[in-house]
């Protein structure tokens, strides 16, 4: 093969020239194909790499290197290639074909090479029109071929223009996008990849920006920027507007340009529609259109619920909680007895209250009340160990939100909930768990499919964190006073027995949790260093556990810690427990993904919502994936670039190129772990840093656990975060709307 490649200087790549034998497999998604590649001596090799729509009969220069795979043997795996279209008839003949080109076979190319010579495929991408004069290709075909060949032509300039900034799996979302238009579409202003294509951040489009010649100071730039701000602020801070100077400050200082210039564009996108402004007092708020338009929706449908809603007799509400208590054998507290009135009387009501308050009860008890009633009730939640649990505890069908909406996939990067305003849920009654996860975006596509008349119910415990994605919506709805809100206090007798629920509503209330109390379910363990509690975590894993309650203990711990960084954070611990409870072996396949490796047998979660990825539960398949959904991973397929995962009872296949959203889940932070419960939670309290160290953050962390907590770490740090009711600020726009917010510049 030495005569087939010269040795280069790319970082030790070998240069390969040649043509597309044949295509063995090729996955559409990341554009990874396996090909037989005939190279220039008349060699045939099987080569491997991203190389999307690779057609038989391609040439190209390759920059590779050999490999050795077990199963199939040696391969030569492609990095970097280089496109070459066919120059002499014999390569144009051979190329057409292949059927690289839609519409043309072997008789067909072979009379379009005879009558244009080497002007084929100048004619074939500038005078389509032309190949009618080709015995049995029509005008029509020859404009269909015409359209075929500029498309893949189109494909191949993206390509070889976008695969260096962006990746190719970038690159071909922007071309199932714009298609033929990708590249016109990119170099007439790269900031639109931000908003459009999912993998190209403002980085990414301003690196490339500046590559075409875009000054610091252009219009594209600055209007880029100030979108970026605000959206990166939703996606890492939760806010859903920010105040007009603070936008301003953070917009300069991401640019590099002065503020009077940023003012001036913000005040150009707001004249056009583009952003939208709230008057928070003297203060403009500044948003996005969408977000805008959803927390506005928000407050409106609220209002239309709380006045159409056909409310139950005083007297009548009375008779049903009798029955129900006489019944079962109990009687309500008084708090109680008060949200079942509320939840049958109000169009939007709101139950909160911390651990072991009877909020089950109540469920419980309108569930039993409004199906008597012949009313059909909902019952959801936003995540699925949320959405099982409240199914466990009601014994009645709950299910996710996205589920309830019977969410679909319609194309790139585009949700579709089929249950929307024009169709909307058949049930009369509507109950959400978890409120205090619920995100803007998702709380707006569920009133959407709310019928005006029905109850909704919102539950919540409003000490927790606020949800992961952008909003405050149970705390901005309980602030507002606009609707009915109960919050149950009282701590009933089985829940007082639990260490647990009395050290939550310590916490909760500013005081020390009890912990030095033997033999209960709440346990600290006092360590002195960072590095201390790190070991003890991974001990407690490893050994003590499994050696007091069996081996099978492992399965039911979760590490919930309050950030990603420092020894007992999530980065560390997850590297440290995966080296202790699923360790490097032969027999295990795994693969590097920067800086991670996932491992079969390993504990991962996924990072953000997917909703194009497909799942199968025996003969039912079913799409979508979300944050914080965890699971385990069944094998890893190399060759094929493929990782199967279990989430739950749900299978699914991931590609390589997904690997981004998934994270090891041994050790996880606390705003990932909300929603769940686990059996046995095992708290870091470390020094991080101040603004993590809080009290509504270590309650939550508490409130995950059902049977067992462990804390671990120094005393000082319980005490600081126990001591630290800093709560999350988040600029939202809901309230504002609540109260009647007013439009301003």
């Amino acid at each position: 093969m030495e005569d087939a490649f010269e040795k280069i200087g790319r970082e030790g790549l070998e240069r390969f020239s040649g043509s597309v034998e044949g295509v063995i497999y090729a996955n559409e998604e990341n554009g990874y194909t396996v090909f037989d590649f005939a190279l220039d001596n008349g060699e045939v090799v099987t080569a491997t790499g991203t190389l999307p729509y690779l057609a038989e009969g391609d040439s190209m220069v390759v920059y590779g290197k050999w490999v050795h795979n077990a199963k199939y043997g040696t391969q030569l795996q492609v990095f970097e290639y280089e496109s070459v279209m066919p120059e002499t008839e014999t390569a144009m003949l051979r190329y057409l074909a292949s059927g690289a080109v839609k519409g043309i076979g072997p008789k067909i190319a072979a009379r379009i090479v005879a009558e244009f010579g080497e002007d084929t495929f100048d004619i074939m991408e500038n005078h389509p029109e032309w190949l009618s004069q080709v015995q049995g290709i029509s005008r029509k075909r020859a404009l269909e071929i015409g359209e075929d060949f500029r498309a893949k032509a189109g494909m191949r300039a993206a390509m070889m223009l976008f695969r260096e900034p962006f990746g190719a799996e970038a690159t071909i979302r922007m071309y199932r996008r714009w298609g033929t238009a990708a590249v016109e579409v990119a170099k007439r202003n790269p900031y639109v990849l931000c908003d459009e294509i999912e993998g190209i951040g403002f980085e990414k489009a301003d690196a490339f920006a500046a590559s075409l010649g875009f000054a610091k100071d252009s219009s594209e730039r600055l209007r880029g920027g100030i979108g970026h701000v605000l959206t990166r602020n939703a996606l890492q801070n939760g806010h859903t507007c920010l105040p007009r100077d603070t936008l301003i400050t953070m917009a300069s200082a991401t640019l590099g340009v002065e503020e009077a210039l940023v003012g001036e564009v913000l005040s150009e996108l707001l004249g056009q529609g583009r952003l939208t402004c709230i008057k928070n007092g003297d203060e403009p708020y500044i948003f996005e259109k969408y977000t805008y338009e959803c927390e506005k929706y928000i407050a409106d449908k609220l209002a239309l619920l709380d006045k159409t809603c056909i409310s139950a007799d005083i007297r009548e509400i009375d008779r049903f909680i009798e029955r129900e208590e006489l019944a079962h054998g109990l009687t309500y507290a008084g708090l109680q007895r008060q949200a079942i009135i509320d939840a049958m009387s109000s169009g939007v009501m709101v139950l909160t209250g911390g651990p072991g308050t009877g909020k089950t009860t109540v469920v419980r008890a309108l569930l039993r009340i409004f199906n008597s009633m012949g009313l059909k009730v909902a019952l959801a939640s936003p995540t699925g160990r949320a959405a099982k649990r409240l199914s466990e505890s009601t014994q009645s069908e709950a299910k996710t939100v996205h589920r309830l909406l019977e969410f679909s996939y319609e194309r790139e990067n585009e949700s579709v909930f089929l249950r929307n305003e024009h169709n909307c849920l058949d049930e009369n009654v509507v109950i959400i768990d978890e409120m205090s996860m619920t995100d803007t975006f998702l709380f707006c596509a569920l009133l959407k499919a709310v019928k005006p008349g029905a109850h909704l119910i919102l539950i919540g415990d409003a000490d927790q964190l606020p949800s992961v994605g952008a909003g405050n919506v149970l705390h901005d709805i309980i602030e507002s006073g606009r609707f009915s809100t109960v919050k149950l206090t009282e701590v009933f007798r089985q829940a007082q027995e639990s260490l647990i629920i009395t050290n939550a509503h310590r916490i909760h209330g500013g005081e020390m949790p009890l912990l030095n109390v033997g033999d209960n379910d709440f346990f600290f363990l006092p360590r002195e260093s960072d590095s201390a509690v790190a070991a003890t975590v991974a001990d407690l894993c490893r050994n003590r556990l499994p050696k007091a309650y069996g081996a099978d203990i492992v399965g039911r711990i979760q590490i919930i810690t309050p950030s990603h960084r420092g020894e007992g954070g999530t980065d560390n611990l997850n590297r440290i427990l995966q080296a202790t409870l699923n360790p490097a072996s032969a027999h295990k396949a795994e693969h590097a993904f920067r800086e991670r490796v996932f491992r079969v047998g390993d504990k991962v979660m996924q990072v953000r919502n997917n909703y194009e990825v497909e799942w199968a539960r025996g003969a039912q398949k079913g799409m979508g994936i979300f944050n914080g959904d965890v699971g385990e991973i069944l094998s890893i397929k190399t060759a094929e670039k493929i990782m199967e995962i279990r989430f739950d009872d749900r299978l699914v296949s991931y590609d390589f190129s997904m690997l981004e959203e998934l994270e090891l889940a041994y050790a996880i932070t606390v705003h990932k772990s909300q929603g769940s419960e686990y059996p046995v939670v095992i708290i870091p309290a470390y020094r991080a840093a101040p603004m993590l160290l809080t009290r509504n953050l270590l309650y939550t962390a508490v409130t995950r656990a059902q049977k067992m907590v462990i804390l671990v770490g120094m005393t000082d740090v319980v005490a600081a975060m126990v001591a630290n009711d800093r709560q999350t600020l988040r600029y939202t726009g809901l309230g504002l709307h609540l109260a009647g917010g007013k439009h301003g510049t």
